[in-house]
């Protein structure tokens, strides 16, 4: 029979989805209030370009734009990071319609999973009507996707952050393993 062990910390990402720049800076300092300081932050790329999903909703052409935390976080705390996030989507809303969508997700050493509140086949119920879905995967040095993944989770430029911030947690992952010996 295997021990169950505490999960290993993980790297705690937030992709953002806003129509304008003063709102996607507010939401900004919510999420460092929240969560701590940023270590890595992406340019933010057109996500109406890819698709036109939340442009109505959002009134306007949508960006999207990564952040990354500097302090790595128990992934067993995703469920209760969306409803965090969820929080703050309903401040900054305007007669109900979102001015941002913020998906929390973490990185591992093998993988990118995102929490949700959409059900799906492939989505794993946590708690609190939240989900979570891997989303990428990583091996022979590259993010790969799945049947199910996002169109921009798929770009070369998000790859390039989620490549960034995962480098930067097997840094931070090495300094604490080499502390416990």
């Amino acid at each position: 029979m295997g021990l169950a062990q505490p999960f290993e910390p993980e790297k705690l990402i937030v992709a953002m989805l806003f129509t304008d720049t003063k709102t996607a800076q507010t939401a900004e300092t919510m999420l460092i209030q929240a969560f701590g300081e940023s270590d890595i932050v992406s340019p933010a790329y057109c996500f109406s370009e890819i698709s036109p999903y939340y442009d109505v909703e959002m009134q306007g052409k949508v960006y999207r734009q990564f952040y990354s935390f500097a302090e790595c976080k128990d992934p067993a705390q995703l469920a209760a990071i969306k409803t965090q996030t969820n929080a703050m989507e309903q401040v900054l809303s305007i007669e109900g319609n979102r001015r941002v969508n913020l998906d929390p997700g973490f990185i591992g050493c093998g993988r990118l999973s995102l929490a949700t509140t959409k059900p799906a086949g492939h989505r794993i119920p946590l708690s609190d009507g939240i989900f979570a879905e891997l989303t990428l995967f990583y091996a022979r040095g590259h993010w790969n996707p799945f049947p199910w993944t996002y169109m921009d989770f798929k770009l070369s430029a998000v790859h390039i952050f989620l490549s960034q911030a995962r480098s930067r947690y097997m840094q931070q992952r090495k300094a604490w393993i080499h502390a416990e010996q």
